[in-house]
């Protein structure tokens, strides 16, 4: 007997897990033991043009309606956003159903009560197409390192905003123009808050975290910011120490593991590190474990047939777990690491300021460096009179240290503006 799949959203990613489960359906029914049917599909509105092979006759505004079917043993849900996603979420799983999702933002916000509803119900929650795309990542973190300790996830996760930063690091293009091209190519939306303001980084940090480090954490508990400030002269100054720009997602324990910070924001990363090497809308995951060393996920993270691929990766897992009356619990974040503030964060900072020309200059501004405990690694002079600029790189400190720092050279005698900040992605042996 067929497993009854109800499908939630028949957009760009939904149109092509309705075409997938058509096109693949004998070779998923091989790998699963049984076939699957999509046995109604949820829509906002029924008179938009839909993909080829959706069956009109499948489709329903009564969301509610279908998810609480008793015929319906599994639901895919890739409509996003909370509401009323949440809620057809929990009513699916109180009835007895497995849920497969690609919603981030849910996740993020109040993924802690779907996993609990789950584990309550003896239902599995699988969400791999929520992070990355159709790189298999999640199952990874949650399975293969289960009995490892992770310390460190490093990650490109948002491919419009890689988009963007490649093009104005490669071809030397402004942020407008790159955003524009992103826009153009279909990489980013008309409005592009999320991505470039990075939300969408964010969402995906927390769950990120939440599975490396198996503690609670939320959109709320990421320390957060864009693109929309990084300059072409940040990037060119990024050329000039050997680094290329990024925004990263940042998980990581503390030295002593008594809690753990979660960041999103551009960075200076070195041009050796595998993640420098990312180009165009592509994401990547590095990991840093402590028994299996360091790995890296990489491939397509956006658009619809690739995070399809995720969508129907999860289902068969699902399908064949419910065929075996069984369920993986959703690893536990019993762990309940607090997320220290972005002040404690130990970081480093590349400043670049634009100076008076005249002698004393670097040791007024070595001070202020010195009185708020923060090191000086490296520095140099870029042009004269008008147009002198001093260029520093910190050792690492604490980032409440290094913010403190800039905000006195605001206000330095010496310093006519500072004209760029941005912190660099420093590791062990370079601290």
């Amino acid at each position: 007997m067929a497993l009854k799949v109800a499908l939630l959203g028949c957009g760009v990613v939904g149109s092509q897990v309705v075409r997938l489960l058509n096109e693949q359906s004998r070779e998923l029914a091989e790998r699963i033991g049984t076939p699957l049917e999509i046995a109604g599909i949820a829509v906002r509105r029924l008179d938009r043009a839909r993909g080829t092979g959706v069956d009109p006759d499948l489709l329903t505004t009564d969301a509610m309606g279908l998810v609480t079917r008793d015929d319906i043993d599994l639901v895919v849900e890739v409509i996003g956003g909370i509401e009323p996603a949440r809620s057809l979420i929990l009513a699916a799983i109180q009835k007895g159903k497995s849920v497969v999702t690609a919603n981030k933002a849910l996740l993020a916000e109040d993924g802690a009560t779907i996993h609990a509803a789950a584990r309550e119900a003896g239902v599995d929650v699988y969400y791999e197409a929520s992070v990355a795309g159709a790189i298999p990542l999640l199952r990874p973190l949650r399975d293969s390192l289960a009995g490892d300790r992770v310390n460190r996830v490093l990650g490109i996760v948002n491919g419009t905003t890689n988009y963007i930063l490649d093009r104005m690091d490669s071809l030397g293009a402004g942020f407008t123009e790159s955003l524009e091209e992103a826009q153009a190519l279909g990489y980013a939306e008309a409005d592009p808050t999320a991505d470039v303001e990075g939300f969408d980084a964010a969402a995906k940090a927390a769950i990120l975290a939440r599975l490396a480090f198996h503690t609670p954490v939320t959109a709320a508990d990421v320390h957060r910011e864009g693109i929309t400030e990084v300059s072409a002269a940040d990037i060119a100054s990024a050329k000039a120490m050997g680094c290329v720009v990024k925004l990263l997602a940042i998980c990581q324990r503390s030295d002593d593991g008594s809690s753990i910070g979660v960041r999103v924001h551009p960075v200076m990363l070195p041009r050796e590190h595998p993640l420098a090497s990312v180009k165009g809308a592509y994401n990547a995951v590095f990991v840093e474990a402590e028994s299996a060393g360091q790995l890296m996920f990489y491939g397509a993270g956006a658009g619809g047939v690739p995070t399809a691929s995720a969508v129907l990766g999860d289902l068969v897992a699902v399908a064949r777990n419910r065929l075996a009356r069984t369920f993986v619990a959703d690893g536990r974040a019993d762990a309940k690491l607090p997320v220290h503030p972005m002040g404690e964060t130990i970081t480093s900072y590349h400043v670049a300021l634009d100076v008076a020309d005249r002698p004393g200059v670097l040791a007024g501004v070595a001070k202020v460096f010195a009185a708020n405990g923060v090191s000086i690694k490296h520095v140099r002079q870029e042009g004269r009179g008008d147009d002198a600029q001093l260029v520093l790189v910190s050792h690492t400190a604490p980032d409440a240290a290094l913010a403190r720092t800039v905000e006195q050279l605001r206000n330095h005698e010496d310093v006519r503006a500072v004209a760029s900040v941005m912190r660099v992605e420093t590791f062990d042996n370079e601290r």
